[in-house]
């Protein structure tokens, strides 16, 4: 079986956010696949997904002050900056994290590490909604 679906997270403040449960939730397609592979495009250049810590949120607030510190705000080098002082660093930051993952589908649901979940990296300060392509493939 192969399928896929776009959803849209509901908007986020920046920073790091657990979007494991809402993308579940969206994902209802998800139930009949046994075993299978799900492909998730985050299809945004300012924002980015990435698979982590799921139990302690002060592994996000560390995971934005060290991100910030890679890419900050208002370098002078920046030569893209009409777009406001966190456009330049959300681009690089989506970049070094990435938008996209590949996660196992087992039994309805994905198959992640105990303490392993989704995370959105938001980092524009007024990002909005954000959309995300699902591509299932399994049977």
């Amino acid at each position: 079986m192969l399928l896929q679906k776009s959803l849209t997270l509901a908007p986020k403040p920046r920073g790091f956010h657990l979007v494991t449960n809402e993308i579940e939730q969206c994902l209802t397609e998800l139930t009949p696949f046994n075993v299978g592979i799900a492909h998730l495009l985050l299809q945004h250049t300012s924002a980015s997904l990435s698979l982590n810590e799921n139990a302690d949120p002060s592994v996000r607030v560390d995971f934005e002050a060290f991100i910030n510190r890679l890419a900050p705000e208002r370098a002078s080098y920046y030569t893209h900056t009409f777009e406001g002082d966190d456009d330049m660093p959300a681009h690089l930051k989506s970049s070094l994290l990435g938008v996209s993952l590949m996660l196992p589908i087992t039994n309805g649901r994905f198959n992640l590490g105990t303490w392993q979940g989704i995370y959105l990296g938001e980092h524009r300060d007024f990002g909005g909604s954000r959309k995300v392509l699902v591509t299932l493939q399994g049977e």
